[in-house]
């Protein structure tokens, strides 16, 4: 199906801005643009605390925020926000991360992993794998104790957060207890049906992603590493998932795969595409009807998750 009104009019609001498309943008310059673009949302509910700390990483450290939504929450979701490894950060990510925390339950930690191409390949998963590690020695101080733990993301965020969990199972654990992963890059094909349908090249297009890689892993054999790309990694013994597509996204194809793949593994999938919606649609709440109907959907997944694990731990 086409487009749906709201995010036409939103496309029609964007082109008043005639900013030059993305994969001509310096990086900086695509920065300053994703800042406008966070724009349109509000600034999330409110929650119970705020706190930013640092995780030690190979080579320094990176910011963190915590969001807590009550006194004794019931998880942690561990986010990585999208942007193509290039773009984006937790300032952007935050009025997303109060909603999921406020309508969870769950504390949210926002990751301010290293982005390309100051830091290629493989310096964002690194940071993601350090992160995930971080909350689970820090369950304590996050939630009172042991808790399920999540792992989420969107666009090069799903990436990071399929890359974790599959490389979780391959070091022993700790396993995440869900893997929440949002229109998530999980190849380097770009030459799937949903790359070369004319429709799809809005928002994310075949040239930004082009664009992306090339900013994040230069190296064609480097893409190829299912740390890069986890559509080639080991899918035996992964955590459940919940997938999210758009039906106008050029990345449709290899997150659809994805949740083929993982359940011709046993690995149990909630798998739903969008129809009407564009890659970058389930960020954009309060500004797109379609965002609310995708984190309706994680939230009933998570709470679905969450019970389960409360019933089991019972």
């Amino acid at each position: 199906m086409a487009l749906d009104e709201a995010t036409t009019g939103l496309l029609a609001q964007l082109a008043q801005l005639d900013a030059k498309p993305l994969h001509e943008m310096t990086p900086e310059q695509a920065r300053d643009f994703t800042a406008t673009l966070s724009e349109q949302t509000g600034p999330g509910p409110s929650v119970h605390r705020v706190r930013d700390t640092r995780v030690h990483v190979s080579g320094g450290a990176v910011p963190v925020r915590i969001l807590t939504p009550s006194e004794h929450p019931r998880g942690v979701i561990v986010w990585y926000h999208g942007g193509g490894w290039v773009i984006g950060g937790i300032d952007e990510a935050e009025p997303l991360g109060r909603t999921m925390a406020a309508r969870t339950d769950c504390v949210v930690v926002l990751v301010d992993y290293r982005m390309a191409p100051e830091y290629r390949f493989p310096t964002a998963v690194d940071d993601a794998w350090a992160a995930l590690r971080w909350t689970f020695d820090h369950l304590d101080d996050l939630v009172g104790g042991p808790a399920p733990v999540i792992v989420a993301g969107d666009s090069a965020g799903g990436n990071l957060a399929a890359v974790v969990a599959q490389r979780a199972v391959r070091t022993g654990g700790p396993v995440p207890a869900l893997q929440v992963l949002v229109y998530p890059v999980t190849d380097c094909d770009l030459a799937t049906t949903t790359y070369q349908d004319p429709e799809n090249q809005l928002l994310l297009g075949r040239d930004s992603m082009i664009w992306f890689w090339d900013h994040y892993a230069p190296d064609p054999l480097s893409r190829v590493h299912p740390d890069a790309a986890p559509l080639r990694g080991d899918f035996l013994r992964l955590p459940p998932a919940v997938i999210l597509t758009a039906e106008h996204d050029v990345l449709r194809d290899e997150g659809e795969l994805y949740a083929t793949r993982l359940l011709k593994a046993n690995v149990p999938v909630r798998h739903r595409r969008f129809t009407g919606q564009m890659h970058g649609f389930f960020t954009m709440i309060g500004a797109l009807p379609g965002a609310d109907a995708g984190m309706d959907y994680v939230v009933e997944a998570i709470d679905e998750e969450l019970k389960g694990a409360a019933e089991q731990a019972g």
